[in-house]
């Protein structure tokens, strides 16, 4: 088994507490580590587990979970837990992983899933959504598309995204997040298989050749991943072909890292909006 066997790998580092008497990572940590690849596994499918259940009407039960060992892991080590859809049956999950210290391979696994009735803990066919979204997944596809378009063509989308941002988790006031501006604004969405918005943000015209970015927000299972960077480019290519030559944005001190990596540089002094710190900052298209 080689790492380019896999297409997804999800990189940690072996902590203190991780470790045993005989100075490598103890068995059992193993499984804990394949488990919170999983995780991220669902994270790289664009798919916020919960929600996506919910929708579903089922979940997922583990069912076997078996390990062996070649090599052992030590402190301070950086590993890559590799996993990958190795079947989807009528109603369970075959995930195959591995995990490797550089290209050495040290613990491969084999996980058996089930879906099943929450409630009852019955199993249940596989939904065709989710099993659309496991193999386009191991195919190498896109699991989002983004889109522009009007107000009218995506509220229905991006309010719950954006009050779940910025009113609940934000705590700004509902006033402050609606505005007329939304009305006029070309809007970008992240869309998953399923129809999920996971990312969203607006571009309205501030000035002859200059336009202003905002409302950025990401759904929280989703971040750290390149769906706030997607929208944003969409943005400023939406800008650029309207024959724009200048964005700008206010964005939250939190966020100006991120920014600054598509470009924006920081432009006169930090500022108060909605409680708080926020900075403007420039790019030239």
């Amino acid at each position: 088994m080689k790492r380019q066997d896999f297409r997804f790998s999800h990189r940690m580092r072996v902590r203190w507490v991780e470790v045993d008497m005989q100075k490598i990572v103890f068995n059992g940590h193993y499984l804990m580590y394949f488990d919170t690849a999983v995780t991220d596994y669902w994270r790289n499918l664009a798919m916020p587990y919960a929600d996506t259940m919910h929708q579903l009407g089922g979940d997922m039960f583990v069912k076997k979970a078996s390990l062996e060992y070649h090599a052992s892991a030590e402190m301070d080590d950086f590993l890559d837990v590799c996993m990958r859809c190795e079947r989807v049956g009528n109603s369970s999950m075959t995930f195959v992983g591995a995990i490797f210290r550089g290209d050495q391979l040290l613990i491969t696994s084999e996980m058996v899933y089930v879906y099943a009735d929450p409630v009852a803990k019955k199993s249940q066919p596989v939904p065709a959504p989710l099993r659309n979204m496991l193999e386009s997944f191991e195919r190498g596809e896109d699991m989002v598309q983004v889109h522009v378009g009007s107000w009218h063509d995506f509220h229905k989308q991006t309010s719950p995204l954006r009050h779940e941002v910025f009113v609940d988790e934000q705590k700004v006031p509902v006033e402050m997040e609606l505005d007329h501006e939304d009305e006029t604004a070309l809007h970008a969405v992240a869309l998953n298989r399923m129809g999920f918005c996971l990312a969203t943000g607006r571009l309205i015209q501030h000035a002859p050749g200059v336009s202003r970015i905002g409302r950025m927000a990401v759904k929280k299972q989703m971040r750290g991943s390149d769906l706030g960077r997607r929208v944003l480019h969409a943005l400023m290519d939406a800008a650029r072909h309207r024959g724009d030559t200048q964005v700008i944005l206010h964005a939250q001190c939190s966020a100006e890292g991120f920014y600054k990596r598509s470009g924006f540089e920081p432009h006169g002094a930090i500022f108060e909006d909605a409680g708080m710190a926020h900075i403007e900052m420039v790019r030239h298209l």
